[in-house]
Parts: structure tokens; sequence; C-alpha cells
């Protein structure tokens, strides 16, 4: 069987990854990103660099946005020059991003019109495993439309989960990152304890990272601090953005998240300090300066 042809929308840190790898397995690809600066890498490997949503739309099967926020995502697909508005009826439209449950279930709804159909599919995953297709889908939609995406997700990424129906990938990847910026915002304190209380930091990070308390995002928060690189994989202002959709959701289904409220402070004053475009563990280096 051919290739689906892909368009890709949003060449971030996540979004060029994933494009390089598609271009690797040698799929057809159409790219668009706002600053068509970080498209022309992609022109100059074999993809055709679209000058809209829309253009990228109508050259493509499957149809892959990956960009910040609610917003953003609204922009792309439903704009004045929206993705949708050219979107071929049978097109299977992918949004990767992390946004909020609401919003996707409207953009599922307009795709419906369309003629199309939506996947809500967040990943998890750093810029190294978007490259490398290493990514874990969170999917939400219909088993019709993961089928037909299929081909492409299996290159994209080393794993997908069906969660149900739209919307559902959607809350588990807020879930899931309201989960790590609680734990990020806590080794941020344990770390201003450590240092205040004059505790050997390479020592006690060892007993942190080594012992109950030592996930997998704790391990890597400490190691990036330690070696003081901040250098962005996922940026601190979009774990404010993450922290504020889960609380706002959570509400939405009768909770209060109490540890995300909290993290959530963490995070604003880091960004208040300048941290915003850094890494999101750079909210040690925050309260370590707070």
């Amino acid at each position: 069987m051919s290739k689906p042809h892909v368009a890709i929308i949003g060449l971030g840190i996540m979004g060029s990854g994933m494009a390089g790898r598609l271009l690797s397995a040698d799929f057809t690809l159409t790219v668009y990103n706002r600053n068509q600066d970080k498209a022309a890498p992609f022109g100059s490997a074999g993809a055709y660099v679209a000058g809209s949503p829309r253009e990228a739309a109508s050259k493509a099967e499957i149809i892959i946005a990956m960009v910040s926020d609610d917003i953003a995502s609204r922009g792309v697909w439903l704009g004045e020059k929206g993705a949708l508005a050219e979107a071929s009826r049978g097109s299977v439209l992918i949004e990767c991003s992390t946004l909020t449950v609401g919003w996707i279930k409207e953009l599922a709804a307009a795709a419906a019109q369309r003629g199309c159909e939506l996947l809500d599919a967040p990943v998890t995953g750093t810029k190294l495993h978007a490259a490398s297709g290493e990514l874990l889908f969170l999917i939400g939609g219909s088993e019709a439309a993961l089928a037909t995406a299929q081909p492409v997700l299996s290159v994209l990424g080393r794993e997908f989960v069906h969660l149900g129906p739209i919307g559902s990938g959607a809350l588990m990847k807020l879930i899931n990152n309201f989960m790590c910026g609680v734990q990020a915002a806590s080794l941020a304190e344990a770390e201003y304890m450590i240092g205040a209380g004059g505790l050997d930091l390479e020592k006690a990070l060892a007993i942190l990272t080594q012992g109950a308390a030592g996930s997998a995002l704790v391990q890597r928060a400490a190691a990036r601090a330690f070696a003081n690189d901040f250098t962005p994989n996922f940026p601190l202002h979009l774990m404010v953005k993450d922290l504020g959709y889960a609380i706002g959701e959570a509400s939405r289904l009768g909770h209060n998240l109490q540890t995300a409220s909290s993290a959530l402070t963490i995070f604003q004053e880091a960004v208040a300090g300048g941290y915003g475009d850094q890494d999101f563990s750079a909210v040690i280096k925050s309260q370590q300066r707070g």
C-alpha cells in the first residue's frame, strides 16, 4: 500500500522532530509554520512548504497539528486560512497539541461537518523522542480513524494508547502534565531547603533521585538543574498553560486540584522571574534565587 500524504502544521520543538522523522521514512510531506524560516530546512530536505495551514491541508490525507495552546490550534484549523476549510472529505486530522477537552470536542464537531474525522492524540516525550520515533500517543477518537492513521503513528511513536472517545487523549495528557508539574515544583522547593539548610547538594540529590521520590521526571529535572542546563525541551511557560488547563478541567469535573494550584503559583513566579522560555526544570533555579 502507498503511504498517505501527510501535512504537519507547527514546527516547534516537537513538530520539527516529527517532520524529520517522516521525511526519513520517505513519506510525502507538506509542512507549514508561521515563521517560515523554520520551514525552510524541511523544504531543502524534500518537503513541500505551504504558505498557510489551508494550503497544507489541501495536499494531505493525514493532517497533524502540533501547536502551543487552544488559541493557536483554533487559528490553524478554523482561522481565515485554516486547514479545515481545505481538508478533503475522509481526511483524518490529528491534533497532537496539549489542549482543553472542550476545544477538542468543538474541533471534532467542526471536522465531522466537513466530512473528516479527528483524533486527539497528544504525546509524551522529548525532542529526542520525536526525532527518533519514540513518542507515546494518548489517543481519543474512533477506531476507524485510528486505523487510517496507524501507518503514520507507527513511524512517529513507540506506542499509541487508545483511551476512548474524543477528548480522552486530551484529558489524559492534562492529568499527566499536572502530575509532572507538581513533581517539578516539589523538587524545586526541596532543592531550596537543601541549599538553605547547608546540605551537600550532590549527596542529597542522590538520596532523592535514587529513593522512593525518584521518578523519571525528578531524575531528569534534577540532572538538568545540577548541570545548570536549561536548554528547552519543554518550555516552562507551557507548563503554566498546562497546569491552568488541568485546573480548569478538574473544576468542570467537580474537583479542586489543590496540588496543581500550588504548583501553578510556583511556575508563575518562575515566569515572572524571567525563566519562561527556559526548560521547565528551570523552576528549580527560580526557587533557589527566590
